[in-house]
């Protein structure tokens, strides 16, 4: 049991070091309509426009990197999308040959659009909607997987979520409120991290830190968390009693 509860506590020490904040006053908006706002303290953002669809993106490259933080939308009426761009090049929104991953959360159905949170593949352009491409996930945008448990739930008005996005050459995850939605195998190119809205409003995220991902497998699911911390105190407090 000690051994155990020692590797376990090894393993806690062995993960990255926490998180840093964003600074995002350097990050760049693409999109026909929109108004990215940065809001005090530079980690967090308001899109303030209902319109065609945008992007914020960062200025680094993101495989084997962790974007965390929380994502709210304000009661102004609508029910459409928010999410985010990984693996995004500049000007890719309106590129006629992109390669990048978009996550996608609806709040109800419409029209052809489905409620709930996807992630999806872009091959051509949906700067100005392109159709229902981007609103029905067809065409240059190839639906790869639905959410867990939100696949098919929408986001509500007013209430902060949590998001952890893990992106790797081989693999992405999507945690929301500590909860793994997503998860899937593949070939995914480098690029930026960045936000996206589509016909949505007063959208924020806040608290934005970036961090180097464990390796792929190793992102702890909350009960491992529990079984490390435990392992931790437990094999601190046996080392005081020897002494």
């Amino acid at each position: 049991m000690f051994k155990q509860m020692f590797f376990a506590a090894a393993a806690l020490a062995a993960l990255p070091a926490s998180a840093a904040p964003v600074d995002l006053t350097g990050w760049t908006a693409e999109g026909t309509s929109q108004n990215w706002v940065v809001q005090p303290g530079n980690n967090s953002v308001l899109q303030t426009l209902n319109g065609n669809p945008t992007v914020f993106y960062g200025t680094s490259n993101a495989i084997g990197n962790k974007l965390s933080g929380t994502i709210r939308v304000g009661a102004d009426g609508d029910d459409d999308f928010m999410g985010f761009v990984l693996g995004f090049d500049p000007g890719e929104l309106s590129a006629a040959a992109p390669d990048y991953i978009l996550i996608d959360w609806k709040q109800a159905n419409q029209d052809v659009a489905k409620v709930g949170l996807a992630i999806s593949r872009v091959s051509g352009p949906i700067q100005n909607g392109q159709g229902n491409a981007p609103w029905a996930h067809i065409g240059v945008v190839q639906e790869l997987a639905r959410g867990a448990t939100l696949g098919n739930v929408g986001w509500v008005d007013n209430v902060t979520y949590t998001f952890d996005l893990y992106y790797y050459a081989s693999n992405i995850q999507v945690w929301v409120d500590g909860v793994k939605q997503i998860d899937i195998n593949g070939s995914f190119g480098d690029g930026r991290f960045g936000f996206y809205n589509y016909s949505q409003s007063s959208v924020l995220y806040a608290g934005i830190t970036e961090d180097v991902a464990p390796p792929v497998g190793g992102v702890p699911e909350p009960a491992t968390w529990a079984m490390l911390i435990a392992g931790f105190g437990f094999v601190g407090t046996a080392m005081r009693r020897r002494r």
